[in-house]
């Protein structure tokens, strides 16, 4: 890689480190290309990326960003899950790969400004997607107009229902 490139490369990483709302670090010695490549189309499914990153470029990139606890796990061959919308997608995807592929090894991550350890991947996996969360909010916030419907619609329904119950008993 020439120094011009090295440039760009350290600016995108900053770049990413700042946007993203979730990174998430990983070891993938030993994976098959296409297991990689799976791994890559499973999280842009949860508009995630996957990029294998020079671990010297992105020590710099955290040494800039005052996050030196971070550098211990930029040893060995590592790539880095990261997306700007949400932070549990890459999260699960990630888990349930490394579950079905031994060489998938979780080393930690950083979310939303915190440093996270393999337990709290696990943990953030866990949780509902913020598509569930939303639709949890959406649901209790139409509960009390879909309820007053009901209880409005009630009241002719009764109505109707004791006008046929008249009817049936005149009619016999």
């Amino acid at each position: 890689m020439r120094r011009e490139q090295k440039v760009k490369e350290v600016e995108s990483l900053a770049e990413r480190l700042e946007n993203a709302k979730a990174m998430i670090f990983t070891e993938y010695r030993g994976l098959k290309v296409s297991e990689i490549n799976e791994l890559r189309s499973k999280l842009k499914v949860e508009s995630s990326t996957y990029k294998v990153v020079q671990n010297r470029l992105m020590k710099r990139v955290l040494k800039d960003k005052g996050l030196d606890t971070l550098m211990e796990q930029f040893i060995g061959p590592t790539a880095v899950a990261s997306s700007d919308i949400d932070p549990v997608g890459p999260a699960k995807v990630l888990v349930a790969f490394a579950k079905g592929h031994d060489k998938l090894v979780l080393k930690g991550g950083y979310v939303d400004g915190n440093i996270i350890d393999t337990n709290d991947i696990e943990r953030l996996s866990k949780m509902p997607s913020r598509e569930e969360l939303l639709a949890r909010a959406l649901a209790s916030m139409n509960a009390p107009a879909t309820n007053m419907a009901g209880v409005l619609a009630a009241v002719p329904r009764k109505l109707v229902y004791a006008l046929n119950a008249i009817k049936d008993t005149k009619q016999e």
